[in-house]
């Protein structure tokens, strides 16, 4: 029976992410990037000091690809100029940290990593994407614009 529920309310869950995603403004899927990241992060530090080998790769990998595939890739350096081109080049470090705290076995280094990618996010939650739209696009009941940095 509990072996029932836990299916299910990992069904749920995973309804309500997709839910989340599918209705998210693109300010608010680069948010969900960088918590789900934080969140694996924090999952590689706790398995590494637990000597879960598995666990601990697997949560790294995770945040790697995340960084990697998510954040790094919505980057549209045409538009975001100097900023995109130096947040690529943090992206970059990011991962190879990430990449050498897992060989190293080292939880300082995700810890680094983890302050950098929270700083990150709150300054990208600081951004007001409608602040910089004209007013009257603004009031508009239209989506959300995305901002500048990043592709739609």
């Amino acid at each position: 029976m509990f072996g029932t529920m836990q299916r299910g309310v990992g069904a749920y869950a995973k309804v309500g992410l997709e839910t989340g995603v599918a209705s998210a403004s693109p300010h608010k899927l680069i948010v969900m990037l960088y918590d789900g990241a934080l969140v694996s992060i924090l999952g590689g530090i706790s398995n590494m000091k637990a000597g879960n080998v598995a666990a601990k790769g697997a949560a790294i990998s995770k945040a790697i690809n995340i960084v990697d595939n998510g954040l790094r890739a919505a980057l549209d350096k045409k538009v975001g100029g100097e900023i995109a081109e130096n947040l690529d080049a943090l992206y970059e470090y990011i991962s190879a940290r990430l990449l050498k705290a897992n060989l190293s076995n080292d939880p300082a280094i995700l810890e680094e990593v983890h302050a950098l990618l929270s700083d990150l996010r709150d300054a990208w939650n600081a951004i007001d994407p409608l602040a910089a739209a004209p007013a009257a696009a603004a009031a508009a009941p239209a989506p959300m614009r995305a901002p500048t940095l990043m592709s739609a």
